[in-house]
């Protein structure tokens, strides 16, 4: 008896069995160039590329980011924990590239899984990586597309000119009329920042917001000669948040404390609390100086082929 041929596959949220899948195939090359790029560029860099854990008994806390239960542990929001550990036992270059999650986010640019690309170097500060994601970016363009020049939704993004550096005090104070350093309001900045700021950020060229109030750095390290800083920068392609970077918190008490903080609020908004990742933090003790980054591959992929929307991006819809 002949083998039965199994149904082809939902793609892009739709059923495939009598769909070709040629209208996709430009993105998932575009993708395979993308993620080659990616390897190449840091492989050329003395990097590392390691595996840490998917499925996770502590995910990082963070005041707005809900991780997905998987039984009694959590997918990953981030191998961000785990690479610091690898750094501790003294592998000072690592990057790595694979899925994160985070749960009830859904929309044109958030999806409940995702592809992410961090990297960390020991010895860098939050400057030193941005001169890597700047390069890195560039490359991965020309890999691509073949230009530094981005389809942006008014015009194309030139990543080869300069990526002006605004501070994020600056931009409040221009944008939406306040200042978020001397007045701490977590629920107003996340508000205004998506209201007001982000839709004022100029599209035509790569925009860096940089040196967030302290109380937004929940693992980045203070600024020695502005401690009510911290060394921590975003990076936006037209409009879209790109990458999140810090110099890295490797102070234990701090960084315990900081947990503690956000625990609690966690506790009083009625969000899951979750374990203190104690091997983390100890490995804190022995961790060297260090900067790291998380960079939506997804998002990047997005500004790169000019699409508007992840499921424009990803071959398989994340609710089938």
């Amino acid at each position: 008896m002949a083998a039965s041929i199994p149904d082809r596959p939902i793609v892009n949220g739709c059923a495939a069995n009598n769909a070709p899948l040629a209208p996709f195939a430009d993105v998932l090359q575009a993708r395979h160039r993308l993620l080659q790029a990616i390897r190449a560029f840091f492989c050329a860099r003395d990097y590392l590329e390691v595996e840490t854990p998917v499925r996770i008994p502590r995910p990082a806390l963070e005041d707005h980011i809900d991780a997905e239960p998987s039984g009694d542990c959590y997918l990953r929001t981030s191998p961000e924990l785990h690479m610091k550990r690898l750094l501790a036992s003294g592998y000072p270059r690592i990057f790595q590239l694979g899925p994160c999650f985070r749960k009830g986010e859904r929309g044109a640019r958030h999806h409940p899984e995702y592809s992410m690309l961090e990297w960390y170097r020991a010895g860098a500060d939050y400057q030193d990586i941005l001169e890597e994601t700047v390069e890195l970016v560039r490359h991965a363009a020309q890999a691509v597309i073949g230009t530094a020049l981005l389809p942006g939704t008014t015009g194309p993004i030139d990543v080869a000119g300069e990526w002006p550096l605004l501070s994020v005090r600056a931009a409040f104070v221009r944008y939406a009329g306040w200042d978020p350093v001397t007045e701490c309001d977590p629920q107003r900045f996340d508000l205004d920042l998506m209201d007001r700021v982000e839709p004022a950020l100029p599209t035509d060229r790569p925009t860096v917001l940089i040196d967030y109030p302290a109380y937004l750095g929940a693992l980045a390290r203070r600024k020695p000669d502005a401690p009510e800083l911290a060394e921590r920068w975003e990076l936006y392609l037209d409009g879209l948040e790109i990458a999140n970077a810090y110099s890295e918190l490797i102070d234990s008490v701090e960084q315990r404390a900081r947990f503690q903080v956000c625990a609690e609020g966690r506790a009083a908004r009625g969000q899951a609390v979750y374990g203190v990742d104690e091997a983390f933090l100890s490995a804190l003790e022995h961790m060297p100086s260090a900067g790291g980054i998380a960079l939506g591959v997804d998002r990047l992929l997005m500004v790169l082929t000019g699409r508007r929307d992840l499921d424009e991006v990803l071959p398989f819809r994340n609710d089938n």
